[in-house]
């Protein structure tokens, strides 16, 4: 069991462990309702859009929290305005605000190539290096994700399930739209250390699809996908202390994985059901 408790005997484990678990626990309370509300292209928008925000503040030594938030309201506020003043689909703002923000995030990194190591730790995260104040902002998030599911739950499950019907009950479907984008913002900005933006998509995704394999309940969905992201967490966490990986990527990678093994499991597990109900209808017509 060496090999399992001796990475974590070095206080750079301890802390990427912390900050990846409350990490992991933000994205997979957010990364559920993205799930069922069929936001997953917002999401990796999101997720990429902040880019030049929070390479324009390195830049200008300001606050790259400050930086991502202005370029998520930028994000949001310009998928919004195409979707009202054009006759375009939402998915196709969404495409153009993608695009065109991660090429604005990368013309400006390109202006500073003395920072090439910083920025690229932006981009994929940097999970071994994280400080104190990560850990911080990394549970204050999750408090934050975990309090605003459980007061916000009704209107978002509503809008998840039904947008129509969410306005006949009055639970205003564009407000809790608007509350989730922020919602989702907020899970991004603060998870950018441990996973970089251009990685923490996977973290926000793979664990809540996990979880929909094995079960349907909201609630209990939430509860899987964060207990699938800690797997990856520390699974991730121990190949790359193991094997010299980057530790942020591999723990992505590890996550994604799960997803195919869950899969590949269910789909055993059906075949071997239905075989069993064949033989036995077999069995029972043969006299």
């Amino acid at each position: 069991m060496e090999w399992l408790t001796d990475p974590f005997t070095y206080d750079f484990m301890q802390a990427a462990l912390a900050a990846a678990l409350l990490t992991g626990l933000t994205t997979a309370l957010v990364g559920t309702w993205v799930v069922l509300r069929g936001m997953a292209f917002m999401g990796d928008a999101l997720a990429h859009g902040v880019l030049p925000g929070l390479t324009l503040a390195y830049l200008l030594e300001v606050s790259l929290f400050v930086g991502a938030t202005i370029a998520a309201v930028v994000v949001i506020g310009g998928v919004s305005f195409v979707q009202r003043r054009t006759r375009l689909r939402v998915d196709t703002g969404i495409g153009l605000l993608f695009v065109g923000m991660l090429a604005l995030g990368v013309i400006i990194a390109s202006k500073a190539q003395s920072y090439a190591g910083d920025l690229t730790a932006i981009l994929f995260g940097d999970v071994l290096a994280v400080t104190g104040a990560d850990i911080r902002v990394a549970a204050v998030a999750a408090l934050a994700a975990l309090a605003l599911t459980v007061l916000l739950y009704r209107p978002f499950i509503a809008l998840a399930l039904n947008e129509r019907q969410a306005a006949v009950l009055g639970l205003r479907p564009r407000l809790a739209h608007v509350a989730l984008l922020a919602l989702l913002a907020a899970a991004i900005i603060a998870s950018f250390r441990a996973v970089g933006v251009l990685l923490v998509f996977g973290f926000l995704i793979a664990p809540p699809a996990t979880a929909t394999l094995v079960t349907r309940r909201v609630p209990v969905m939430m509860a899987a996908a964060a207990g699938f992201a800690a797997i990856g967490v520390l699974g991730g966490l121990l190949v790359s202390f193991h094997l010299g990986t980057a530790g942020s990527a591999t723990m992505v990678g590890v996550t994604v994985a799960e997803f195919f093994l869950v899969l590949a499991g269910r789909e055993l597990r059906d075949w071997i059901r239905a075989s069993i109900a064949g033989s036995e209808r077999v069995s029972r017509a043969v006299p």
